[in-house]
């Protein structure tokens, strides 16, 4: 079954990768986002009222559905901003990295917990890997580190911290729901929050002439990539199968770097491998 798991977590990193791509090159990236999770939406949507009308769940329980939902709102309207501001050869292993970095932290700090030599070592990379990407020494000799590399940084931080919490949320709700049901509740908050600047935008219509074809393959990749990584977690404790998944860094700093044309491949791509050495470091020896 651990097989099974680690490669239903490195499918998912793939699928992860492959439609921030998507996303990154798209016109209006609020428009895209909402347009391949409104799909999914719409067809999952009998599944989660026939399942919750047969199952009924306690109040305890839809608190916690209502909890990943609110977590998935902030995370949508986090991720449209910073896709718009950086590269996603910067941004992205930031993002993917960021819960892996804090949680060790905050158990030393808080929890009175301890990391080996590897731990720290992990930590070390990760925040070698972070500071680089932050473009915090290019951007010294440029004058422009605070606009236009530091608040991208900042952004996908956040993102990051974001992800930490609705990963920890869901693996609660896998209790109660089945993941398929778990993944329409996460739909149903991440696309009611870009609602409002959907319509505001006024260019639905116009992303989907631009982009009708790799939309209707994002709404496959998207919920896709986020339900095996689901479906990875009944065969594994979350513990050991997460980390496994941010290989999607890698892959996405690769994707960003030859098929969006950005700049500083070689460094962007050693730290992307930096920052994934001191993941898997943290998480099978920290």
């Amino acid at each position: 079954m651990i097989i099974v798991a680690t490669l239903l977590v490195i499918a998912s990193g793939l699928a992860h990768a492959i439609w921030s791509l998507f996303t990154k090159s798209s016109h209006n990236k609020s428009v895209f986002l909402w347009s391949i999770l409104m799909v999914t939406t719409i067809v999952l949507l009998p599944y989660l009222i026939r399942e919750l009308w047969l199952h009924p769940l306690s109040l305890s329980s839809y608190s916690l559905l209502l909890l990943s939902a609110c977590l998935q709102a902030a995370y949508s309207l986090l991720l449209a901003r910073t896709y718009n501001m950086g590269d996603l050869s910067q941004i992205y292993p930031i993002m993917r990295g960021t819960s892996t970095l804090f949680v060790p932290i905050i158990g030393v700090l808080f929890l009175r917990e301890s990391l080996s030599i590897y731990g720290w070592m992990g930590l070390l990379c990760m925040v070698i890997g972070f500071v680089s990407l932050s473009g915090i020494f290019t951007g010294t000799r440029s004058g422009s580190a605070s606009r236009g590399s530091v608040k991208p940084f900042f952004m996908a931080l956040s993102v990051g911290l974001c992800t930490t919490c609705y990963v920890f949320v869901d693996k609660l709700n896998l209790e109660h729901i089945s993941a398929i049901s778990l993944l329409e509740v996460t739909n149903i908050g991440f696309v009611a929050a870009l609602t409002p600047t959907v319509i505001a935008s006024k260019q639905l219509r116009r992303e989907w002439k631009l982009n009708s074809r790799i939309i209707l393959l994002g709404a496959i990749l998207n919920p896709g990539s986020y339900l095996l990584f689901l479906f990875a977690m009944k065969y594994a404790p979350v513990a050991h199968i997460s980390p496994m998944r941010e290989i999607g860094t890698v892959f996405a700093t690769f994707l960003g770097i030859v098929v969006l044309k950005e700049k500083q491949g070689t460094l962007r791509i050693l730290c992307s491998v930096l920052i994934l050495t001191g993941i898997l470091t943290i998480s099978f020896w920290g």
